[in-house]
């Protein structure tokens, strides 16, 4: 009975292993961390609780449980985590004195290890090997020192207490030897930080060569271009922009160069392509340069900032700060006769913007990387009609967008992206020390760091600014009410006159065509109907529209969500709904109204306070003038 009760035990514990040992053999693998992993050592021991995975000390010493259940999937994940405490160097010596991270006992700062972790699961995310054995709880923003600084004066949040692989406990320790190991073929001391340099140099190259084969630039024996060593200078040595170097893809096709009149280059940050002119003689330091200044264009989504305002000189505007901080950086060289002005360096692109168009005749025929009266950063815009127009093209028989021709369809969420790859990058750029950030810059990021409201708060907020719930006033003429806490103490009631007040009301113009999403639909009336609720709104004008509109009259905001259905089958046609509103002699002139579309529709003009609620990912076939809130 024993027996059997053993070799049971013996085929878990060889079942354990081979996964623990298959998880590591999956993280070795990374090309980034492969140089980290092999200078490492793993171990492991039966005397940890049952809630600890791994930990990891100051000798590089990786210290597995046996004990624990887990997949090779979860202990890939687990070991690139902490192999990247290594690489970050949260284990030097001098960063655990300097942070004060040495407890009595050899015992590491349970802020300081909470911190770095939510760090380093920043950094995994990006890597994307295994899962995690263990939900991930959402990872706050800001840096590194300010979590350590409010978390050691306000204690470490419960759920971020076991956000690395030491269960309730850190998983980062003290050996009692320095946390250097000395390499073991030369005998040079290196930290864990240049071995982890090293493994992401090898992995750009890897990426570049093998992107460049996929494209036709780099087969065995044929050199790589100017424009791909440049590319590959950003993947590994200058981390602020590897991520999103690593990520574009670069197109050197002449045709496309020639038929949209690309003079130097071009960026579509919708689709995650720079368009390159491979006919222009540049030194690899001025593609730096280029390329640099289409990925800034991309990252800091400036096809999206326009809001309203002509797209070329926004363009411009945005060239003049984007070649400040890269000449403040001293990022490659700047190439001849591109836009730069020292006074306007330190000014943002909303302020340049408004410095040219003092000067419009002179503005317009400054040049930008795509070329004269033509900006480097494209957009959808390019496949309306009257598109050659506004790029000032000559040729009315433009083909198609390059990214139609190419069959590049983007399927992440690029902003999200984006996002990341700048927040990470900075963060890894500084703790590197690999050269200056502009002021400008690392303020733009820093504000992406916050990503912004959800569409539900903004518009909680409208509501608010736009719909005032009547004032409630208390008299002593009214019966008394008193507390039991305090019932001696007679306090003043709710007064409620018997005298004719204006109630507040608003609009709303509801897409009821047969394309409009029934969730979407479901989530936006749902919340206008809380929100009016909740300022006392005893109704609101609804009025449907498809091929034609629908007065439903005033219903009580408690019954909008399940008394609109989707009726209409016929095209969406808006505007004769909002003319509808504005023109109705019993809604006051100064209601708002909320325009609820899937943003198939025609172009509306809405002459009194309004907003839009579409669906995420949705564009607007016109510029709107109100807010716009995507319901996700």
């Amino acid at each position: 009975m024993n027996s059997g009760r053993a070799r049971a035990e013996a085929k878990r514990r060889a079942r354990r292993l081979a996964a623990l040992r298959a998880g590591w053999d999956t993280a070795a693998k990374h090309p980034a961390l492969a140089w980290l992993a092999e200078s490492a050592r793993l171990e492991h021991a039966d005397e940890f609780a049952p809630d600890v995975f791994a930990t990891v000390d100051t000798r590089g010493v990786i210290t597995a449980n046996p004990r624990a259940e887990a997949e090779p999937a979860e202990w890939a994940w687990m070991f690139v985590h902490l192999l990247l405490h290594l690489g970050l160097g949260h284990l030097d010596q001098r960063r655990l004195t300097e942070s004060d991270a040495l407890l009595p006992g050899d015992l590491v700062d349970p802020a300081y290890a909470a911190a770095c972790c939510v760090v380093v699961n920043r950094f995994a995310e990006v890597a994307r090997v295994g899962r995690a054995p263990f939900l991930m709880p959402e990872l706050p923003g800001g840096e590194e020192d300010e979590l350590i600084e409010r978390w050691r004066r306000e204690g470490v949040p419960a759920h971020y207490r076991g956000c690395g692989t030491g269960g309730s406990r850190p998983c980062l320790t003290v050996a009692p030897r320095s946390c250097w190991r000395p390499d073991r073929t030369t005998g040079n001391t290196r930290t864990w930080r240049d071995l982890f340099a090293r493994g992401l140099a090898d992995a750009a190259h890897g990426a570049i060569e093998q992107a460049a084969e996929s494209r036709g630039q780099a087969v065995r024996g044929r050199r790589m271009r100017a424009w791909d060593r440049a590319l590959g200078w950003f993947v590994s040595s200058f981390p602020l922009l590897g991520a999103v170097a690593a990520r574009l893809t670069l197109v050197d096709d002449p045709e496309i160069a020639r038929a949209w009149d690309i003079t130097i280059a071009a960026v579509s940050p919708e689709h995650g392509e720079i368009y390159v002119n491979p006919h222009v003689d540049l030194t690899e330091q001025e593609w730096r340069f280029v390329l640099a200044h289409e990925m800034l264009h991309a990252a800091l989504r400036h096809d999206l900032r326009a809001k309203g305002r002509d797209p070329y000189l926004w363009n411009v505007a945005c060239d003049y700060v984007i070649n400040g901080w890269l000449v403040e950086m001293a990022v490659g060289h700047l190439p001849e006769g591109t836009l730069y002005d020292q006074r306007l360096a330190a000014l943002s692109a909303e302020s340049v913007y408004d410095t040219l168009c003092t000067d419009l005749r002179r503005s317009r025929k400054l040049a930008t990387l795509g070329g004269r009266a033509v900006g480097d950063v494209l957009g959808d815009w390019l496949s309306r009609p009257d598109a050659a127009r506004r790029r000032g093209s000559r040729r009315a028989d433009r083909p198609p967008p390059p990214w139609e021709r190419t069959g590049q369809v983007s399927s992440v969420d690029l902003d999200e992206f984006y996002r990341r790859a700048l927040v990470a990058g900075l963060e890894y750029h500084r703790r590197a020390d690999r050269g200056l950030i502009a002021a400008g810059l690392e303020q733009e990021i820093k504000a992406l760091e916050h990503p912004p409201l959800p569409w539900d708060a903004r518009l909680a907020r409208w509501f608010d600014e736009h719909i005032r719930a009547p004032e409630s006033r208390r008299s002593y003429a009214r019966a008394s009410r008193r507390q039991s806490a305090t019932p001696d103490i007679p306090r003043p009631g709710r007064l409620r006159p018997e005298e004719l007040t204006r109630q507040p009301t608003f609009g709303v113009v509801l897409d009821t065509s047969g394309s409009m999403n029934s969730t979407v639909l479901g989530k936006a009336l749902g919340a206008i109907a809380s929100y009016a609720m909740a300022r006392d709104v005893p109704a609101a004008r609804i009025v449907c529209c498809d091929a034609v509109a629908y007065d439903a009259g005033y219903l009580p905001v408690g019954a909008i969500a399940g008394r609109v259905t989707v009726r209409g089958r016929g095209g969406t046609v808006l505007q004769p709904g909002v003319t509808l509103l504005e023109r109705a002699a019993d809604f006051p002139a100064d209601g708002p109204i909320l325009i609820i579309t899937d943003a198939a529709c025609d172009i509306v003009r809405v002459r009194r306070e309004h907003a839009f609620l579409i669906p995420a990912g949705a564009r607007l076939p016109f510029t709107p003038r109100g807010p716009v809130f995507r319901i996700r």
